[in-house]
């Protein structure tokens, strides 16, 4: 099992997710090899929470050009992390 702080990059903070925070789910960007049982247990072991579910998203890096030139570069892929806590528990961000 990787360490919590591997699987959980960062947590995504834009208008549309402060709206699922009322919701209680929260968006976090993952490692791209983290599958939904570590997701949620980094979580878990982050927060002191308790997750219902874990939807994940895959996202492809987008293509950007390099210099001056026509040589076109791509950004990371990336994975983004849908978590949906339990009722009752305490809100994490």
């Amino acid at each position: 099992m990787k360490n919590a702080y591997e699987v959980i990059k960062a947590p995504l903070v834009t208008e549309k997710n402060n709206e699922l925070a009322a919701q209680k789910k929260y968006v976090f960007k993952v490692a791209t090899g983290a599958r939904k049982i570590e997701i949620a247990q980094a979580v878990e072991s982050l927060f002191n929470v308790k997750v219902a579910s874990v939807n994940v998203m895959n996202y492809k890096g987008k293509p950007k050009r390099v210099g001056k030139t026509n040589r076109v570069s791509r950004r990371d892929h990336w994975k983004k992390a849908v978590v949906t806590l339990v009722e009752g528990s305490i809100d994490i961000i």
